[in-house]
C-alpha cells in the first residue's frame, strides 16, 4: 500500500520544517507539500489532493478552523490533524465539531506526533481494499476519537464524550478540574467521562501526591 500523502500547514518555516522531519521519520507516510496561509492551505488541498493535513490554527490570513469548516462544507473529508499551541475550550470544541481526527498542542516531541500518525493510519486504512464494512472495519475508522462499539453510560452524551477526549489529547494530560474548564462542564461530569474512558482503557489515570490534601488524580490518553 503507497504511503499516505501529508501536508504541513504552518506560518512558521521553521516550524514547518521540524514538522515536516518528523512526518518523514514515520513509516508509511510522506510530506508533499507545506503552506504558510489559510488561503494556499485550501488551494493545496485542492491541487494535491492529501490523505492527511496537519493544521496549524493561528495562520496570518484565517483561522486553521476556519480551513477545517471550509473544507468540510465544500465536502472535502480529508484527515486534519490540528497542531496548534492553541489550548482554548472553543477551539478545541470546533475541531471535534469540524471532524478533526486529532488534536495536538505546540510543543511536542516526535513519539506524540508518531502516535498519532500511526493511530490516524491504522483508521484511515481500515476500510481501503474492502467492499462492505463489517463493525470492526467501523470501530477501527472511529477509534481515534474513542467512538467505539460501547455505548456510553445513562447520562453521558457522545458530543461531550469527544470534547472530553479531544481535550484530553491536546492538554497531554489534566486533572478532572482542569479538562472541566476547557471542555466547560462541571468537574464532576468531566470525571465521569474521564472515568468511563478509563475503564474502556483508552486512558489511564495516575495519582499525584505532593502539598496538603488529598492526591490529584490526572488523566493522560494511551
Amino acid at each position: 500500500m503507497s504511503d499516505l500523502r501529508v501536508l504541513v500547514v504552518d506560518d512558521d518555516f521553521m516550524v514547518a520544517s521540524i514538522h515536516s522531519r518528523f512526518v518523514e521519520r514515520v513509516e508509511g507516510f510522506e510530506v508533499v507539500g507545506v503552506a504558510a496561509t489559510a488561503a494556499t492551505a485550501i488551494t493545496e488541498v485542492e491541487r494535491l489532493s492529501p490523505d492527511l493535513v496537519l493544521l496549524d490554527v493561528h495562520l496570518p490570513d484565517a483561522s486553521g478552523i476556519d480551513v477545517l469548516r471550509h473544507l468540510r462544507g465544500a465536502g472535502n473529508d480529508v484527515g486534519v490533524m490540528v497542531v496548534t499551541a492553541a489550548r482554548e475550550a472553543d477551539t478545541v470544541r470546533a475541531a471535534v465539531a469540524g471532524g478533526a481526527a486529532h488534536y495536538l498542542v505546540k510543543p511536542f516531541d516526535y513519539d506524540d506526533l508518531r502516535t498519532r500518525l500511526e493511530a490516524f493510519a491504522r483508521s484511515h486504512r481500515a476500510l481501503a481494499n474492502v467492499g462492505s464494512a463489517d463493525q470492526e472495519d467501523i470501530d477501527a475508522v472511529f477509534a481515534p476519537l474513542g467512538r467505539g462499539r460501547e455505548p456510553l453510560p445513562k447520562g453521558l452524551s457522545q458530543e461531550t464524550a469527544d470534547a472530553v477526549l479531544a481535550a484530553l489529547q491536546a492538554g497531554g494530560e489534566l486533572s478532572a478540574g482542569e479538562c472541566a474548564e476547557r471542555v466547560g462542564v462541571s468537574r464532576v461530569s468531566a470525571r465521569r467521562y474521564l472515568e468511563h474512558f478509563v475503564l474502556r482503557g483508552a486512558v489511564s489515570a495516575r495519582l499525584q501526591y505532593g502539598g496538603a490534601g488529598r492526591p490529584e488524580r490526572r488523566y493522560r490518553t494511551v
